[in-house]
Parts: C-alpha cells; structure tokens; sequence
C-alpha cells in the first residue's frame, strides 16, 4: 500500500469517527449532558481538522481525494455503552494505525501528521478509560451527575 492509499483510508477513517462524535454529541446534549455533549462535540471537530490535514497531504503528494462509504452506525443510547464502545475503537485503531505510521516512515511530514493523530486517539483513550476507571469508582449515577 502506498503513502497516499494508507492517507486516503486514515483520512476516511477520521471523517467517519468524526461523525460518530457528532451524533454522540447530539445525543448526550438531548439528554442534558452538556459537559459530555461538549467533550464529544469538541473532539468531533478536532478529528476533522486532521482529516484536513490528511487530505491536504494528499493532494500535496499530488494524489486525488476521494469520499468513501460509511458504515452503519446506531448510537448508544446510554453514556456507559458509549465509553465502553468508544474504548474498544480506540484500542482498535490504535493498533491499526501503529503499522501505518511505520510504513510511511521514510515520509516524515506524512510520518509526523499520522504520529501526531496517534498521540491525540492515545490521550483519547487514555481519557475514555480514566472515565471508565472514574465510574467503577464512584458509581454510573454520580458520575453523570457531573457531565450534567
């Protein structure tokens, strides 16, 4: 797989987590959880500014962007089913990215855009399992009681 293949499936990657958090967001704001509904809208808006950055490399690299189908994708209806859902992508795309941002190594603009996305999914799940770890602690009712 060439650089702007591996670009192109990252990039697409991005967009569609970047729409999950969307409608995560919408979700947690409809049901009051405003502190929830702003991390994720946040978070949403940030990987979009990487998928930016990724399809501008792209087209620096002088290759054609392109838009690929989306998966289907129910959003959990509670916060707890989300986070444990939300874990599972990040340790899964973790993994999944870690091989690419070697096979691009010898690019290192492009090797420094996808390190620096790693970085942002690993504070990401760092983040959704000190959450986790918070709500083991505390109790699911006190800890939404916070994100209100």
């Amino acid at each position: 797989m060439n650089t702007i293949d591996i670009l192109q499936n990252v990039g697409n990657g991005i967009l569609s987590q970047a729409n999950k958090h969307q409608l995560v967001a919408l979700q947690f704001a409809a049901q009051g959880f405003s502190k929830l509904a702003d991390k994720y809208q946040s978070h949403a808006e940030e990987e979009r500014d990487f998928a930016k950055q990724v399809f501008n490399r792209i087209l620096d690299l002088g290759g054609n962007i392109s838009y690929q189908g989306q998966e289907v994708f129910e959003v959990p209806t509670t916060a707890l089913e989300w986070l444990r859902q939300d874990l599972e992508i990040s340790k899964n795309g973790l993994k999944d990215l870690n091989p690419l941002i070697k096979a691009v190594s010898e690019d290192f603009v492009t090797y420094d855009l996808l390190k620096g996305y790693y970085k942002d999914e690993d504070d990401d799940l760092q983040w959704t399992q000190q959450q986790l770890d918070l709500i083991d602690f505390i109790g699911y009712q006190n800890w939404l009681t916070h994100q209100l």
